[in-house]
């Protein structure tokens, strides 16, 4: 089976690293296992193995007959053929109320299927994925540079994320021109920074690092109608509530910092 360019299909083969991901998930016995995208089987086997209850999500088809062949019979083994972008994770594990999720994600949905993963939280215990090396380093970089943007702060805000290691491309057939590396997050019991208003953080956030190279006051006037604000007083007006300097750019802003601007701009929509 060819891997197909335009699903961004890269296949981990060999036993070492699918071994080596499975054993820091550390699966037990009756729980249940999300897997998203899982291709040739190479982690599905190891998960269930462990006697978990796997449920698989494949988006191509064509890689569907061969998974039923590879682990029919098996009563914990559920497949799927799906797009991960459109599931609801707590309709899909019911009656359980919550599972864990094991992906190797190809690299054009990292961002969409974290935001995914992170808006049904509620029922995702934890989440270890295979993603770009470059964007694991953005999800769990701190402010102050470069790598930090709305991805880290996203991440960071709702989840405890932590790097395990790095995968080479020789572990993927096709071998990509990039390395990847292998996150884990665990969503927080209570957000980063408490907050009045989630949406308008994410929104704000978003506004913050529409252009990184302009200061936080530059982005807020170009974001005013996102934002709900009447005018680039009301900006600025945030800001100095908040104590911000407004020639800062966004990428030194924290979490706690960014929570605190949206609560005042929340205060000033109301």
């Amino acid at each position: 089976m060819r891997a197909k360019r335009s699903l961004g299909q890269n296949f981990l083969v060999g036993s070492h690293y699918p071994r080596r991901i499975v054993d820091s998930v550390a699966p037990r016995a009756g729980e249940t296992v999300v897997e998203i995208g899982p291709g040739r089987g190479a982690l599905t086997g190891l998960l269930l193995e462990s006697g978990a209850r796997v449920i698989a999500i494949e988006l191509d088809p064509e890689l569907i007959p061969d998974l039923s062949r590879m682990f029919s019979g098996l009563e914990n083994f559920r497949l799927i053929e799906a797009d991960a972008l459109k599931v609801d994770y707590c309709d899909l594990i019911a009656p359980d109320v919550s599972a864990r999720v094991v992906a190797n994600l190809p690299y054009y949905i990292s961002t969409p299927i974290l935001q995914r993963l992170i808006e049904y939280r509620r029922c995702l215990s934890d989440m270890t994925l295979m993603l770009q090396r470059e964007v694991v380093e953005r999800i769990t970089a701190p402010p102050g540079g470069k790598e930090y943007g709305f991805l880290s702060v996203l991440a960071q805000f709702y989840c405890e994320v932590e790097k395990l290691f790095d995968v080479p491309p020789g572990a993927f057939r096709p071998a990509p021109k990039v390395h990847s590396s292998a996150l884990r997050l665990r969503p927080r019991a209570r957000t980063a920074a408490p907050v009045n208003d989630e949406a308008l953080m994410v929104e704000l956030t978003k506004t913050l690092f529409a252009q990184r190279r302009k200061t936080i006051l530059n982005n807020l006037r170009a974001g005013l109608n996102r934002l709900g604000l009447t005018g680039e007083s009301e900006a600025a007006e945030s800001l100095s509530f908040c104590g911000l300097d407004p020639k800062r750019r966004a990428e030194t802003l924290s979490v706690e910092e960014i929570a605190r601007l949206a609560d005042a701009i929340a205060a000033r929509r109301a």
